[in-house]
């Protein structure tokens, strides 16, 4: 079996979406799908895992899109924090708790994991030269300022790093830089603002980032390269809404906030402790974070790692066991593993919300099952490269693979034996072959755990997916509703040992397919839950209420182990798991969807 031991605590890290609109697939083929397929995997295997995450609502990404919109930023935030929790809960993103920067309990622990920094030297002032808006006067963060690189003539680097060779760069380095707001050259001012230390760590990073040989090899090698060329980096900014500095000659200043990264990244600690104390366990993060056990793995797409790999450990070591969270208790552990996807493109551009390449999760699930879209993104998303969405291959899939595959075994097997017995046959003998298919089917708990545990998603799930083949092999083969004329102790015996496979492969599917694993487990007699609904939860410890997504994970019943499927067991009336598409009426579906966004 897998070398995972019992109980471990896993801590499940999903990158923060933006507040700034809704999120389309290409955000959750990196951050959302991912990780819950393994918050999920790990739940099964008995483990203690804490999924956190919620809408980062400050920085300039906000104030633009209230800009536009006329609004107020923390109105968008709080609009797009509903939709947003909204379309996770609907693809069933098995959050412990997804919350909001918004709330005072993260603005303390920011707060003091600066202070705790600056206070111990990792935080200096320096005076640089600031990009700003010429149209609003704002701040430009780095990452709205595109140019040529410096170093490589890339033609489209941002303005913290240049994405085609990997180096750190500053605004002001880029030759001919734009804003990415209104393509308009930015306006550069001397300006005061506190830096983080990097190249202090920069020892420590190289030794640590060069020790994760389990990490993917894109990930390792990018961030080895980000460390030889490290800079001290801002962590203020010239703005007037987001966490306010705890620095004197800083905090009193309305124009001078935390820089957005610091506070994103400083998130996953405080959600943790947030978790805690909705439970009313306020210490109760510190199993996890303050643990040198515990496992924690970061989800998100790659132009994310950087803050991942680097930033966030640099700021973990230099917090170490200080502050009022550390409190002497233990440094905060670093991460496991980072575990970063590539792109998801749509007819060979990235998605993206300006140029109308994009298709949102809402539209998405409001056309089509959540668990066909969650197979696409595993079984065809980019886990190791940039991949292409098209519809005809989202068809192609559902139809020929989840369709004709597992959900037809699915189909035909429970509606045989709901006609002919009503329950899960008593089998007679076992032939070598039932015997053989039945073992290798539980093989792969060993084998598809395995797979999970390495972060490989697509090989984890196209195993399932062999195994569904060999069980639908078996089954044509064996002919049970053509047996059972001459010779029914034989086909109640086939029709056991599909039903007992089937009863594993659910279970097998559960990470991936949570929504019809459920239903099929309900079909098989079972009532309880292995994968149930997801809960917003009002909290109100704090002077504004607010909703956050969570689930009752504690009661749901299922355990990463063969099934014992009991003779006798009642079966309930068959029902189909997935809709056939038609690839005409997608298209068409498709172009009114097109044609509503260009008139909105």
């Amino acid at each position: 079996m897998t070398t995972v031991p019992a109980r471990q605590k896993i801590l499940v890290a999903v990158a923060w979406p933006y507040a700034n609109g809704p999120r389309h697939i290409g955000h959750v083929a990196g951050f959302g799908v991912p990780a819950d397929i393994f918050a999920r995997y790990h739940r099964l295997r008995g483990n203690d895992v804490l999924m956190v995450s919620g809408t980062d609502e400050h920085g300039t990404p906000v104030m633009v899109g209230a800009d536009e919109e006329g609004v107020l930023p923390r109105d968008l935030a709080d609009r797009y924090n509903e939709v947003i929790r909204d379309d996770l809960r609907r693809l069933g993103l098995s959050y412990d708790l997804f919350t909001r920067t918004t709330t005072e309990n993260h603005h303390e622990v920011v707060r003091d994991v600066f202070r705790t920094l600056h206070e111990k030297g990792f935080i200096v002032e320096q005076t640089t030269v600031g990009a700003f808006s010429a149209a609003t006067g704002r701040t430009l963060p780095d990452r709205y300022i595109e140019g040529t690189c410096p170093i490589c003539g890339f033609p489209s680097a941002r303005g913290d790093q240049c994405d085609n060779c990997g180096n750190q760069l500053d605004p002001a380095d880029l030759i001919e830089p734009r804003s990415k707001i209104d393509g308009e050259a930015p306006v550069f001012k001397e300006t005061s603002h506190l830096f983080l230390d990097l190249p202090a760590f920069k020892e420590q990073l190289a030794a640590w980032i060069g020790e994760q040989e389990h990490w993917r090899a894109n990930v390792r090698r990018f961030s080895l390269e980000l460390v030889k060329n490290l800079r001290p980096r801002p962590v203020t900014r010239d703005l007037d809404w987001g966490v306010r500095v705890p620095v004197p000659g800083y905090e009193e200043r309305e124009d001078k906030r935390i820089y957005v990264w610091v506070d994103a990244v400083t998130g996953y600690l405080s959600a943790a402790i947030e978790w805690a104390r909705n439970r009313g366990t306020p210490d109760a993060w510190r199993d996890w974070w303050q643990n040198p056990d515990a496992r924690h793995y970061y989800f998100m797409g790659k132009d994310n790692i950087v803050f991942h790999s680097v930033i966030w450990p640099a700021q973990l070591l230099g917090y170490g066991d200080g502050g009022a969270f550390g409190a002497e208790r233990g440094r905060l552990e670093l991460p496991h593993d980072i575990v970063s996807s590539e792109f998801l493109t749509m007819e060979g551009k990235q998605f993206s919300t300006s140029r109308g390449v994009v298709i949102y999760v809402g539209d998405f699930l409001s056309r089509y099952d959540p668990d066909p879209l969650r197979y696409f993104l595993t079984a065809g998303g980019p886990e190791a490269q940039d991949t292409d969405f098209t519809w005809a291959e989202f068809v192609r899939r559902n139809n020929d693979e989840l369709v004709a595959n597992w959900g037809n075994l699915v189909n035909r097997t429970l509606t045989s034996g709901s006609k002919n017995f009503g329950v899960v046959p008593q089998p007679g003998a076992l032939t070598d072959g039932d015997t053989a298919v039945i073992e290798a089917v539980e093989a792969g708990f060993d084998s598809v755990g395995r797979l999970i545990e390495q972060a490989r998603f697509k090989a984890a799930l196209a195993e399932v997916m062999r195994l569904a083949s060999l069980v639908n092999g078996y089954v044509s083969e064996e002919a049970p509703w053509a047996t059972i004329k001459d010779d029914r102790e034989r086909a109640g015996t086939v029709l056991y040992v599909v039903l007992r496979c089937i009863d594993n492969l659910k279970t097998l599917f559960t990470p991936f397919l949570p929504f019809t694993s459920q239903v099929l487990h309900e079909l098989l007699g079972y009532d309880d839950v292995i994968a149930g609904e997801l809960e917003f939860r009002q909290i109100d410890l704090e002077a504004v209420t607010y909703t956050v997504l969570t689930g009752d994970y504690k009661s749901w019943a299922g355990a990463w182990q063969p099934s014992t499927l009991e003779p006798g067991r009642a079966l309930r009336e068959p029902r189909p798991l997935f809709r056939k598409l038609d690839p005409d009426q997608v298209v068409t579906d498709e172009l009114a969807r097109m044609a509503r966004a260009a008139e909105a």
